[in-house]
């Protein structure tokens, strides 16, 4: 696309380089911007512009629109990343940006996303003393972070699969309904559908809590499952760590209707893995045929590839939002049963038609696929790490 710069806050992520790569930007961003700090720690990142052009400063990127891409990875915390993304978009927007997008697939700040008062957060449920409780004495971090990037310049904001109702009202109001959060229901569907993940004509999905049933139901639509094969489950947190599952009275799939089938339990992110062992280790004492887990954002650290690699778990597939889960190391003995779904060219479609563009016919790929070889589906049938560019 024409007047579109493509940028990221850190040098050399993956995740940055393709998604400018399918907008069909020629040029490294590293080329684009300089990611610079200064010897007392500051940073102060400067878009490499026309040094011969002294009739325009400060106005360089007049009728531009920049595009922050911000994901977890390296060395860099988030807070350290926040604040990068905050001086990029004021640099952009000093120097003349007509707009500034930030996408950010899993958005950080979600997770204190009410606070101990009223009026901190809009909620889908009636909060009670207890739900209060447990955000006293802490900020309401979601609003500040959405406040913080307006503040910065940033006009428009894209994730993936965030759950919460109150993030959600928080940003559109902040951005005016300029906040756009894509669902991957048509990614996990597609892979199902083209791969042997699962059989999906013997299939159940599963809703590990209340909060997973909407997108459950997004992808029984896509993959054009009848109602009757959603499994939801209840959810009591006991404490931090421990949680009590049965399945819901207003599930229409009870445990005897899962014998032989494939199970796929769905969710937005996993931060212990508790939830998503509970949920598996309960569908199991139905007898199924396989369970598969499906989540968007994973966070591969010590304590989630140790509860995830439970035998009740046959496989696991998730998204790269996150990108650290590509390294074989953060798998651990979770490579033997993940695969992760890249999903730069799905990213990318939709951010194309978010900044005005017109797809093409026949655009198709919606993401790579990065599978140890240690999975024993390796050899098998799947869909190719490699396929053909979208057409954008």
């Amino acid at each position: 696309m024409q007047n579109l710069i493509v940028v990221g806050n850190v040098a050399d992520n993956p995740f940055v380089i393709d998604v400018a790569h399918y907008l069909h930007q020629d040029e490294d961003y590293s080329d684009l911007i300089s990611l610079k700090d200064f010897t007392n720690s500051e940073f102060c990142p400067r878009f490499i512009l026309d040094e011969n052009d002294w009739t325009n400063i400060g106005q360089q990127l007049k009728n531009k629109t920049v595009v922050i891409v911000s994901t977890s990875i390296g060395v860099n915390t988030r807070n350290d990343l926040a604040m990068r993304s905050f001086l990029i978009a004021r640099a952009a927007k000093d120097n003349g940006a007509d707009r500034v997008v930030l996408l950010e697939p899993d958005l950080y700040y979600s997770a204190q996303d009410r606070g101990p008062r009223v009026e901190h957060g809009l909620t889908d449920f009636e909060r009670d003393a207890s739900d209060f409780k447990k955000f006293d004495g802490q900020p309401f971090s979601a609003r500040l972070y959405a406040d913080l990037l307006e503040d910065a310049g940033v006009d428009e904001v894209v994730t993936v699969h965030n759950h919460s109702f109150s993030v959600r009202n928080v940003f559109m109001d902040r951005f005016s309904g300029h906040f756009h959060n894509l669902q991957p229901a048509e990614v996990y569907a597609d892979y199902m559908k083209s791969s042997d993940v699962v059989d999906a004509d013997n299939l159940v999905v599963c809703a590990p809590d209340k909060g997973a049933v909407k997108f459950a139901q997004e992808i029984q639509c896509e993959m054009g499952c009848p109602e009757t094969s959603l499994l939801v489950m209840s959810k009591e947190r006991q404490d931090e760590h421990t949680v009590r599952l049965q399945i819901s009275g207003d599930s229409q799939v009870r445990m005897e209707d899962i014998e032989g089938k494939d199970v796929v339990v769905v969710d937005d992110m996993v931060r212990t893995g508790n939830t998503t062992v509970e949920c598996s280790r309960l569908i199991r004492q139905g007898n199924p045929h396989r369970v598969v887990f499906m989540v968007t954002h994973l966070f591969s650290h010590r304590e989630v590839r140790a509860k995830l690699n439970d035998p009740s778990i046959d496989e696991i597939v998730t998204t790269n939002t996150i990108p650290q889960v590509l390294n074989r190391d953060m798998q651990g003995r979770l490579r033997n049963k993940m695969v992760v779904l890249k999903i730069e060219p799905w990213v990318a479609k939709h951010l194309y038609m978010l900044l005005g563009g017109k797809m093409h016919k026949g655009a198709r790929r919606l993401y790579a696929v990065d599978m140890s070889c240690k999975n024993p589906r390796w050899r098998g049938k799947m869909v190719p790490l490699f396929g053909e560019e979208p057409v954008l």
